[in-house]
């Protein structure tokens, strides 16, 4: 019943913003849900980093190799985009920890393709059927164009990020040792200005980004007190990005407001 009023809020709100938009928002306290177009299919932009990130630590769980280990990075390998691969000089040597806290803090393009090639295009989609997501795909690379002019989308629903995020607070996500590292990673996320943009700087907020053009996605765990929820919010063909952003920080705001006025109670 709680969550029906803010649910409100949140439509109340929406109906006056240009776009598409999903959100999902699940209180880790009472279990409640609140679901809007949640299984709405969404291109993933870097949202689909996260499957990545839960396939690497999966393949270190079972001995396939260590985080320790190490990649080089050659010319061919770099794609432009969001990241600092790009700017370093060549050949440079990272281990697999270090690409991946770069795919996931700066959402870096280049780390995460060396890490597909790594894993294997094929065994990140096993890994991402067994976690049980039915429309979540990899389809392409990062800044690869003509995969996307030919049809090929890495797509994802809010609902299916909900459960990633929420399985990696609950320390069910591999198990707890991986679930509490790859909260880590997420917990030093760099590209900010979304769910945090009007939230206090004291909460605890472990998320990952997504942005392409006209869309923009933020989904992730927060933590302020005794109020602890996940949130995915995803938008497309916004009228800029910009203010994609703007709206995912006010729909955000509207959330942590209601949740710990209600915790408080």
């Amino acid at each position: 019943m709680i969550m029906q009023k803010l649910e409100r809020q949140l439509n109340d709100f929406l109906l006056e913003q240009t776009g598409d938009f999903a959100i999902v928002v699940k209180d880790l306290q009472t279990k409640e849900t609140l679901s809007i177009n949640e299984e709405k299919i969404f291109p993933s932009a870097s949202l689909i980093k996260l499957p990545i990130l839960i396939t690497l630590f999966e393949q270190v769980q079972q001995g396939q190799f260590t985080l320790s280990d190490t990649l080089t990075l050659e010319k061919k390998s770099v794609v432009l985009g969001s990241g600092i691969l790009k700017e370093l000089t060549r050949p440079h040597r990272f281990s697999l920890y270090e690409l991946a806290m770069l795919m996931i803090i700066v959402s870096d393009n280049t780390a995460t393709n060396l890490l597909i090639d790594y894993l294997s295009m094929e065994k990140i989609n096993q890994a991402i059927h067994r976690l049980g997501l039915k429309q979540t795909k990899l389809q392409r690379k990062m800044m690869d164009n003509n995969a996307r002019k030919a049809g090929k989308e890495n797509v994802t629903t809010a609902k299916e990020m909900t459960n990633l995020f929420e399985q990696i607070a609950l320390g069910k996500c591999i198990d707890i040792q991986a679930s509490s590292a790859m909260y880590e990673i997420l917990s030093k996320q760099q590209v900010k200005g979304g769910l945090d943009r009007y939230l206090p700087q004291e909460i605890k907020i472990a998320h990952k980004t997504g942005d392409l053009d006209r869309l923009e996605h933020d989904c992730g765990i927060i933590y302020f007190d005794q109020t602890r929820y996940v949130v995915s919010i995803l938008t497309n063909a916004v009228t800029s990005n910009q203010k994609g952003r703007e709206i995912i920080g006010s729909l955000s705001k509207i959330i942590f407001d209601f949740l710990t006025r209600n915790n408080r109670n």
